[in-house]
């Protein structure tokens, strides 16, 4: 007899040629955070070319994101598909193996989703390098009624459960005045600001928790060697385990920049981009990922490092049940996520393994939380999410 396992790889197998064309064609027409209108077109398009799927575009007020349903069973589980990839970089982050994997398990799920008394939703999330798109789509309404949102993300490691830590996401302009550079004392260089800014943060560093981590970016400081810089713009990130850690933080960081504007005599703004919290895995869900990823062949080595970065997805786990599990690409350490190494192995025989393995593990951790009747019942159990009614942050 087929078991229902066996029936949903079988219609995996099916779409995976699709999704494999798709997610090649993502590497190479890549569109950065909010523009990313050929992608999210050619994932709506599959879509419509199978039937049962209902497709609203333009959801939360983003053009880009969408919302595709199949089924009106008790359990609703979302999956996610991250669309955007990095300025000057392309898919370094292989948002377009991860929009496959999750394509892939909703197709491989929507033939069995009355059996299973499942309602599948497929979410086109923009925007994630900037921590926006799901935290834009949450407020707006687009994961509600949803009982767990999945999905699962390339890197180096095999990990069910990875240290995903919490960020906040600040820009700091400078505003002083512009001068001839041959009259320099007539100017006051606001990239002077950023220069003691920056050294006072590399000198905080000797401070800081060893989990902490700092970074910086000068997007503006100046247009020509024989003019004084006038404006500046800095962007920094400050990330920990929790936002409460970060918080700890942050008034040493700003006082570097603060001490860079008392020393080069320039006004200050500073103004918060973004913030994510600290990832907090679902372990039921986790352990049946990776019951299922091992199945497919996958190892989960305990590893003694497990931090990975930050994401918008933890923004979602606060408010429902989520994992957000990562699966290797074979390549060398210093080919990991975000860079251009890493967007070349997205698209090749790395990627297409990777696809294979996370939106079948994805689509067979569905069914397994559906067939769970305990589990089951704790998904969809009314009332508060627990973190959320007790207003962790850990």
């Amino acid at each position: 007899m087929t078991t229902t396992k066996e029936r949903v790889a079988a219609e995996f197998a099916r779409h995976e040629p699709a999704v494999v064309a798709l997610s090649q064609q993502m590497a190479a027409d890549p569109e950065v955070a909010f523009e990313e209108h050929r992608t999210a077109a050619a994932v709506v398009g599959l879509l419509r070319e199978h039937s049962g799927f209902t497709v609203e575009e333009k959801v939360a007020g983003l053009d880009t994101a969408f919302s595709a349903t199949i089924g009106t069973g008790s359990l609703a589980i979302g999956l996610c598909a991250e669309l955007d990839a990095l300025p000057g970089i392309g898919h370094g982050c292989a948002h377009n193996v991860i929009t496959a994997s999750s394509l892939g398990a909703a197709l491989a799920l929507a033939p069995f989703a009355d059996e299973l008394d499942l309602t599948i939703r497929l979410l086109g999330t923009p925007a994630e390098e900037v921590l926006a798109g799901k935290a834009i789509m949450l407020r707006e309404g687009a994961f509600d009624g949803l009982h767990a949102a999945l999905m699962t993300h390339p890197t180096l490691k095999d990990m069910a459960t990875p240290t995903i830590r919490a960020v906040r996401h600040w820009s700091i302009s400078y505003q002083g005045r512009t001068a001839h550079a041959s009259r320099p004392f007539e100017a006051l260089n606001a990239a002077d600001a950023v220069t003691v800014a920056q050294v006072g943060i590399g000198l905080l560093r000797q401070q800081k928790r060893d989990g902490d981590r700092v970074h910086t970016w000068v997007k503006e400081a100046g247009t020509a060697v024989n003019v004084i810089a006038g404006a500046a713009v800095v962007e920094c990130m400050v990330r920990a385990d929790t936002l409460d850690e970060v918080d700890l933080l942050w008034p040493r960081v700003r006082a570097c920049f603060e001490a860079g504007a008392l020393a080069a005599g320039v006004e200050m703004e500073i103004t918060e981009l973004a913030s994510a919290h600290g990832f907090r895995h679902d372990q039921a869900l986790a352990g049946l990922f990776q019951a299922n990823a091992e199945a497919l062949g996958r190892t989960f080595p305990d590893y003694p490092d497990k931090a990975i970065g930050s994401t918008d997805m933890a923004e979602v786990s606060v408010r429902m049940p989520a994992i957000h599990p990562v699966l290797s690409f074979d390549s060398p350490a210093q080919d990991g996520n975000h860079t251009a190494a890493f967007a070349r192995t997205a698209s090749g025989p790395e990627g297409t393994r990777a696809i294979h393995d996370g939106g079948l593990a994805l689509a067979w951790t569905v069914a397994d939380a559906a067939q769970d009747a305990a589990l089951r019942r704790r998904l969809t159990e009314p009332g508060p999410f627990a973190w959320a009614e007790r207003g962790e942050d850990t």
